[in-house]
């Protein structure tokens, strides 16, 4: 089945659970979609894992986002599509973070335009 067939929407609920084990094991970072033609090419998770203090490096931790964290997570992204009209070419960024067990995210979205293409039309 080609990914053409499904929404964007329903792209980013399958990026998210293709991540969801990933994010079980980071409390912040960056979740990542490159989109054109309205389908997701490629997505990742950008993270910073370790944070040193006077050169040491803490000890490892498992700590990461919960079942409820993830899950309103997925959906605040999926609901985000809503608000970006007409747009098929370009990034979405998904800030996260987690503090006090409380999970923040802020969504930013980049448009990207092909000159080629454009010139074509004029």
């Amino acid at each position: 089945m080609k990914l053409e067939q499904f929404t964007l929407a329903r792209q980013i609920d399958m990026v998210f659970r293709k991540i969801k084990d990933e994010l079980s094991h980071v409390n912040s970072g960056t979740v990542f979609v490159h989109i054109r033609n309205n389908e997701i090419g490629k997505f990742g998770i950008k993270h910073l894992p370790f944070e040193s203090s006077e050169g040491v490096l803490p000890a490892p931790s498992n700590a990461g986002l919960t079942e409820l964290q993830f899950q309103t997570f997925r959906q605040m992204a999926i609901e985000s599509l809503k608000r970006k009209k007409s747009w098929t070419h370009g990034e979405i960024m998904f800030d996260f973070t987690v503090r006090k067990n409380v999970i923040s995210i802020s969504i930013m979205f980049e448009s990207n335009y092909n000159m080629a293409t454009f010139a074509r039309t004029i």
